[in-house]
């Protein structure tokens, strides 16, 4: 599990900047401006969810419980906590639970359990009336991932709502519709050694490489690896769930191609 050491490396060399990919946000120049401006826009983010939960799925819509996979420091959870009762905060770094209580703390919000992620998401207890990822998934290898959406599909409640973001191509290979080509052939009679290197190129084929350090260059920084899903299979998993309709709006962060999914869970 690879990138669950890159994320708490993340957690404790530089949290904010693992969030959001902003200059502004490196630990060694943040200060309180940067951290108002980093919680702004996780509130302006969470005005948008809701908004577009209601005028595309349910008019009225009010959660009472909302999960927010992949919290990070709370970004979103904290300002998703004045709209609901109880938000739910997963992650896989401990360090950046750390600093979101801490950051809990700082805004006074009371109403908000952190709680650490895995696979099953074995430590949440259930229904929720909104499950909310963003810019989380594309951070996770994709078998993992499309466990971790059908997971996140078992948590919403009968009626309530997903909305959850994914990567699926990204902005070179057009040739190829964004899509970053596989692992390169191995000759069988390659030596042990050779057929290493190979491997370990092809696996590192289409994924973006880590985020600039300090300095502008990646050295010292953790790796923040991107993946891209197959929307035919996620579209599969919702249509197992009972999901007749999805509203979907593209995003771009950085040349990889999204897609935020909104759908309501039916109520049978």
């Amino acid at each position: 599990m690879s990138t669950d050491l890159d994320w708490e490396a993340w957690g404790l060399k530089d949290a904010y900047f693992g969030v959001l990919t902003d200059a502004r946000f490196r630990a060694a120049v943040l200060d309180d401006e940067a951290r108002r401006t980093f919680f702004e826009s996780g509130r302006m983010h969470v005005d948008s969810v809701l908004e577009t939960c209601r005028s595309r799925l349910l008019p009225g819509f009010a959660p009472r419980r909302a999960l927010d996979f992949g919290c990070g420091v709370g970004r979103v959870a904290i300002p998703l906590a004045a709209c609901v009762e109880e938000v739910v905060g997963l992650d896989i770094s401990p360090s950046m639970l750390a600093e979101a209580q801490r950051n809990c703390e700082r805004h006074g919000t009371t109403n908000v359990r952190l709680l650490l992620s895995d696979d099953t998401l074995s430590a949440i207890e259930g229904p929720f009336d909104l499950v909310h990822s963003c810019i989380v998934l594309q951070h996770v290898e994709v078998a993992r991932g499309r466990r971790l959406f059908e997971r996140l599909m078992d948590a919403i409640a009968p009626g309530g709502v997903g909305a959850i973001q994914i990567t699926f191509a990204c902005d070179r290979y057009p040739e190829r519709y964004g899509q970053p080509p596989g692992d390169p052939p191995t000759a069988p009679s390659a030596p042990p050694f050779r057929a290493l290197l190979q491997r370990l190129r092809g696996q590192l084929i289409g994924r973006s490489p880590p985020a600039p350090g300090p300095s502008g260059s990646p050295e010292g920084d953790p790796e923040m690896l991107m993946y891209y899903y197959n929307l035919s299979e996620l579209m599969f998993v919702l249509m197992h769930f009972g999901v007749s309709r999805v509203h979907t709006e593209f995003t771009n962060h950085g040349g990889a191609f999204g897609a935020f999914l909104f759908f309501t869970k039916p109520e049978r």
